[in-house]
């Protein structure tokens, strides 16, 4: 998954397996794969957090993404999950426009919460979506 990770996400600080086990280990975690990729979240107290959905890039375009973001909300409702939220850089069109297809809403921005490597950060936008 840190391999993927970081192929994804060449402009970002990629997980480490540590991290990445920690989050599926740590209270409500779960992870939902694929072949060429895997999503990341955690439900509490009915609400899922989508931490992340990373294809690698070879197999981006074939749908994994949208199979991984259904199984992720799927698991989500599997564990009691009423809402979901994420938070996606502003600059990741690739995903907003995924997020958005399936239902997902805007709800708010984090201005300079995604820091780049040799570029300025670019803010986070919010959206969520009811599991109900």
């Amino acid at each position: 998954m840190a391999r993927i990770h970081a192929a994804a996400f060449p402009a970002s600080r990629a997980w480490a397996v540590r991290e990445i086990a920690g989050l599926i280990e740590g209270p409500g975690g779960f992870a939902v794969d694929a072949p060429d990729g895997f999503a990341l979240g955690r439900v509490i107290a009915g609400e899922a957090e989508l931490l992340t959905i990373a294809v690698d890039p070879a197999a981006q375009g074939a749908g994994q993404g949208r199979a991984l973001l259904d199984a992720f909300e799927e698991a989500a409702r599997g564990r009691a999950g009423e809402s979901a939220f994420l938070e996606v850089a502003q600059d990741n069109a690739q995903a907003l426009a995924l997020y958005r297809a399936a239902g997902w809403a805007e709800t708010g921005r984090r201005p300079g919460y995604y820091a780049r490597v040799g570029a300025a950060p670019v803010d986070a936008i919010l959206m969520s979506k009811s599991l109900l």
